[in-house]
């Protein structure tokens, strides 16, 4: 089943998976609520859940930015409304564990437990430059190039190994790729990206917190998640060693069990 929310003017696109209590899923930047898919193979059986397509991407609209964390956090409270969601548990990849972030501190009372996986509370000013490197190169390179680009960035060095010709697909894909991003919705996601910062907030988290990280993610570095782990209360770090920044597509099994336990037991 799928659905349209409006958020001040913003139509926010959802889909339900499954039965149980509420789970809404967030996305990282660039990608919308299908990327979800491996994962929700395992969470439906024991969720309902809330697969969201961040404005910008998908079925989403695309207006143009700055957006940042605080509004989309809107977004999914608007999502929550339009389904008669109270209160949820929340899982959040990479940007959308920093959107998660800002709902949990904006909307205490809306969120249950949160998962934060492979994200920050504030960037320093070299993981900045990077995001915004990649604003120019996206308007300079051929999608294809583009995907493998950010596929360097994001998989760690062990996946090469056993899996290149997946990566090699995931390039055609881009480069066929018939309703790529808008350029606005690109853009204002990233600057969502570049100016999240909640470290001073962080201690105002009082959820159950699982905080999972790839030991070999050069993207979103581990130390941005002991960041996460100092600050807020009683929450509980899992690294992946051999894991990059999409470890919950590496270890996928692994990583599948550790968060339908945390869910559960939450």
């Amino acid at each position: 089943m799928s659905y349209y929310a409006d958020s001040n003017g913003t139509n926010i696109y959802y889909q339900i998976r499954g039965q149980g209590d509420p789970l809404i899923l967030i996305m990282g930047f660039g990608a919308d609520g299908n990327v979800w898919e491996k994962h929700v193979q395992e969470y439906e059986k024991h969720f309902k859940c809330f697969l969201i397509d961040n404005r910008g991407v998908g079925k989403s609209d695309q207006p143009k930015g700055p957006y940042n964390t605080a509004m989309m956090a809107e977004d999914v409270i608007t999502v929550m409304e339009h389904a008669g969601i109270a209160k949820a548990r929340v899982a959040g990849i990479s940007m959308g564990g920093a959107i998660s972030q800002s709902l949990v501190l904006d909307y205490p009372d809306r969120v249950q437990s949160i998962a934060l996986i492979s994200t920050w509370p504030k960037f320093n000013n070299y993981a900045k430059m990077v995001y915004e490197n990649l604003k120019k190169l996206r308007v300079t390179s051929r999608p294809d190039e583009f995907m493998e680009l950010l596929q360097l960035w994001i998989f760690a060095p062990p996946y090469y190994e056993y899996a290149l010709s997946d990566l090699q697909a995931g390039q055609k894909d881009a480069a066929n790729n018939a309703n790529p991003q808008s350029r606005d919705g690109f853009e204002g996601q990233l600057d969502a990206c570049i100016q999240h910062d909640v470290v001073s907030r962080l201690g105002e988290i009082s959820v159950p917190t699982l905080i999972t990280v790839g030991g070999m993610d050069i993207f979103t570095p581990p130390a941005f998640s002991r960041v996460l782990h100092d600050g807020i209360k009683n929450s509980v770090l899992i690294t992946f060693p051999e894991g990059g920044h999409v470890h919950h597509w590496e270890d996928l099994e692994r990583f599948n069990r550790v968060t339908t336990d945390f869910l559960l037991n939450n």
